[in-house]
């Protein structure tokens, strides 16, 4: 059924007020899932609506705190999220970060002890906006076994990067480091697919096609090695330098109950302009020698933003549930 993003930001905030979160902290993650949503971001969407519903009523995100920000150096900006939303204790702090970066050329964003962010590309888009390159990493609970191990030691650990142009980002991309989100599998189990070898290992750490096995085992790498060391910088970056903890000792991140996730997300915001003029005309050369190959493109440069998005009946009977 076709739903606006408006009703789905509506519905959201509604959702989230009525299971304990503030007015602030709910209308900051209901737009978060709405703009997943615009996207068809649908793993970052509605789909985690109902697990931040009951992590409120349960307790295991705090819905009411205020984030503390601070700068502890010139052009380091702290936002501590005391185990609250990480949307909130983002917005609360972008502005000291952007004028630190302004100020200095370069400056990063730590936030610390949040509830996971979901999709990290949300918030280096708010970066660009502001006419700074962002940078984000961050981690999550432990999912993926390291090549040739069968053991979960670390998350998905997205990193994501946008970079801003006269009227829009002129390349985005949001990607975990294994070689698929978690998501991804537990939706091929509950549609009963196989999924691609590749993506994960068994409990015996031997490749499978079956989700179950899967779910039962660990997601590998993308790209082996290459994507295990980008796990790991997001990882070190995420929890060592926010000081919040590592993805072995998060548990599932839809778990109703149980310890707040404690995550972090570590930012970094570069003023392109900040050694010499010339960045848009070194990127606009890329751009060119890529759009000039037919089906080839920068990634995020045919990102469509939607205002109406088709949502399943059961899920936004639960969405109108959760809001009732």
């Amino acid at each position: 059924m076709s739903i606006s993003v408006v009703e789905i930001e509506e519905r959201s905030r509604a959702a989230l007020s009525a299971h304990g979160a503030g007015d602030m902290q709910a209308a900051a993650v209901a737009k978060a899932v709405a703009r997943a949503e615009a996207l068809g971001n649908v793993i970052c969407g509605l789909y985690y609506l109902e697990s931040y519903c009951t992590q409120l009523a349960s307790g295991r995100v705090n819905g009411t705190v205020t984030p503390a920000v601070s700068r502890p150096r010139p052009s380091a900006v702290l936002a501590d999220a005391k185990l609250g939303f990480a949307q909130p204790a983002f917005a609360m702090a972008l502005p000291e970060a952007i004028a630190a970066a302004l100020e200095n050329g370069v400056a990063t964003l730590a936030v610390a002890h949040a509830h996971t962010c979901t999709s990290l590309g949300y918030f280096t888009e708010q970066i660009a906006a502001a006419g700074l390159i962002g940078l984000g990493f961050t981690n999550a609970s432990p999912v993926v076994a390291p090549p040739g191990g069968n053991a979960r030691v670390i998350g998905t650990n997205p990193i994501a990067m946008t970079v801003p142009g006269e009227d829009a980002p002129v390349m985005h991309f949001d990607f975990s480091t294994s070689a698929v989100a978690l998501g991804k599998i537990t939706m091929a189990k509950a549609a009963g697919e196989t999924i691609p070898l590749g993506w994960a290992v068994d409990s015996d750490g031997q490749p499978t096609t079956d989700p179950d096995a899967a779910l039962k085992g660990a997601l590998v790498s993308a790209g082996g090695y290459k994507g295990w060391g980008f796990g790991l910088m997001a990882e070190l970056l995420a929890a060592g330098m926010t000081g919040s903890v590592n993805s072995i000792d998060v548990s599932g991140l839809k778990v109703a109950e149980g310890q707040p996730h404690d995550l972090g997300q570590f930012y970094i915001l570069m003023d392109p302009g900040t050694y010499h003029a010339d960045f848009g005309a070194r990127f606009a050369r890329v751009a060119e020698a890529v759009a000039a190959q037919e089906g080839a493109r920068i990634p995020g440069a045919d990102r469509h933003v939607m205002t109406e998005v088709d949502v399943p009946e059961a899920l936004w009977a639960s969405v109108l549930r959760l809001s009732a």
